[in-house]
């Protein structure tokens, strides 16, 4: 199965994130698109987001502007996604029929759990070692950026794990550390550059930062606002995101 056959299958059980793609290539604008299928700015970014990274290759191509404003468009990849969804579509209506009774479909939803992570960066195997009872297993992120996560070594024998097989890091939000660009971090941690794409405050809590990594993914990290000012970062300025190998959780399509 191809990445973007996977990728269509994930929001097949999301229809609203097909929706706001549709609404994307049509309005040519995030805000238009998600008055248009009735989802938040914030909720619609954070859709873009999960589908570039999952992708791992854009498929929304933005342009940032003011508040709520900004333009854009999918990627040659973004429609084929489109076309290829409109396709799994009457693939799943044949899965219905051909489905004994709804207990088959029960099974499928539990075999097709969401996660909460905030964080889904799509990547390459490049490397396994072994720690004790644990593995230390290394992703090449798209754009070449290394990432390492430390699971047990039953966790990676489980998702069947090896070299340039595909992977994806989960990541909380709430994990992630930001700091300056240059910044000098252990190097157990790691250290993934990017500059700052938006700011999202909130009167409430940290604000909501959104990183956009060399590759064409996105890193979202919650940063109380006093640190943001002491570290002098705003929108357009470099900087560091450091989480250890123990924070990152990994999957594996399906």
């Amino acid at each position: 199965m191809s990445a973007l056959s996977a990728l269509a299958q994930h929001i097949s059980r999301r229809p609203q994130r097909i929706a706001l793609l549709a609404q994307i290539a049509e309005q040519g604008s995030i805000s238009r698109a998600a008055k248009g299928v009735g989802m938040s700015y914030k909720a619609a970014w954070e859709a873009v987001d999960e589908l570039n990274n999952l992708a791992g290759i854009p498929l929304v191509l933005r342009s940032v502007g003011g508040k709520g404003g900004g333009g854009a468009q999918l990627s040659a990849e973004g429609l084929r996604l489109l076309a290829l969804y409109r396709r799994l579509e009457a693939l799943q209506a044949e899965l219905l029929q051909a489905a004994e009774d709804d207990a088959d479909l029960r099974l499928l939803g539990r075999l097709m759990l969401r996660t909460s992570a905030r964080n889904q960066l799509s990547g390459t195997v490049r490397a396994i070692r072994a720690q004790g009872r644990n593995d230390l297993v290394e992703l090449e992120l798209p754009g070449g950026l290394p990432l390492v996560a430390q699971i047990t070594h039953a966790s990676t024998q489980r998702l069947e794990l090896a070299l340039d097989r595909p992977a994806v890091a989960l990541l909380k939000a709430g994990w992630i550390e930001l700091h300056a660009a240059e910044a000098q971090l252990p190097a157990e941690l790691n250290c993934l550059p990017g500059r700052i794409e938006a700011i999202l405050e909130d009167p409430q809590g940290p604000s909501e930062v959104r990183l956009a990594l060399p590759g064409g993914q996105t890193l979202c990290a919650l940063v109380e606002p006093a640190r943001l000012q002491a570290l002098g970062l705003g929108v357009g300025n470099p900087a560091l995101a450091a989480f250890a190998p123990q924070q990152v959780l990994l999957g594996t399509p399906p």
